[in-house]
């Protein structure tokens, strides 16, 4: 019997990412993680993927402030930060190690725990393994070598992907283009082909939808950020 689909997914930002984070902490911890903090460290999409973490390990509240658990964990050391985080992770991933033995599961069982418990793809489900691997390691949990050697192996795909030999090689449908129209703009700006590209994918791009899934959103975001950042390179 599937449980009811929680709104937020767990952490799927890349784990050294997300501990560099909380150790940059160390030096002053702001009284609110907002993106005028962090904009510029991060892009939208990996901001965006930081915070949702941060909330879901409750280690900021639903605006952003910091938990007494978060601050904690900044400062602690050695065997009680590996406490700390043990708690936070038996505590976050309750369906990862209360109903599964992590010391004997196999890789495939997480993921059949993640889509018993959320909506997500399965891209998303491997990021999100991956993250559950590095923090149990960091909180000294244990877990089989089938979740770990099939970690190793299993590569994700990024949300978008420069191409390697100019714009129409790539597949994705924002950065394609008329490749003659990429080389007529002077820096001049009279020749108005340039900024016609920029409104033509500024047009494609699908409206935000309030109602979308967290993770639409997210993806969302970041296709977007990455949208703003292709644009200004196209005015060469």
């Amino acid at each position: 019997m599937n449980l009811l689909v929680p709104k937020s997914l767990p952490p799927y930002i890349s784990y050294r990412t997300f501990w560099n984070f909380l150790d940059g902490l160390k030096a002053a911890v702001p009284a609110r993680i907002d993106r005028s903090y962090w904009g510029d460290k991060f892009s939208g999409s990996t901001g965006g993927q930081l915070i949702a973490a941060l909330k879901y390990l409750r280690l900021i509240d639903g605006v952003g402030v910091p938990t007494l658990r978060l601050r904690q964990i900044v400062f602690a050391k050695g065997p009680q930060r590996s406490d700390l985080l043990q708690q936070l992770t038996r505590e976050a991933y309750p369906f990862f190690i209360e109903a599964l033995d992590p010391a004997a599961a196999t890789y495939s069982q997480l993921e059949e725990k993640l889509k018993e418990n959320f909506q997500i793809t399965t891209d998303v489900g491997h990021k999100c393994i991956k993250f559950f691997i590095g923090i149990s390691g960091d909180a000294g949990i244990s877990l089989s070598p089938f979740i770990t050697r099939k970690s190793k192996n299993t590569r994700t795909t990024s949300p978008a992907k420069k191409p390697r030999k100019g714009l129409t090689q790539s597949s994705d449908p924002l950065v394609n283009g008329d490749p003659s129209d990429l080389n007529m703009t002077s820096e001049s700006g009279e020749t108005p082909a340039s900024p016609s590209i920029s409104q033509l994918l500024l047009a494609k791009f699908p409206a935000f939808d309030p109602t979308w899934t967290e993770e639409v959103k997210l993806r969302w975001f970041g296709a977007f950020d990455e949208l703003l950042q292709k644009v200004p390179t196209i005015k060469k």
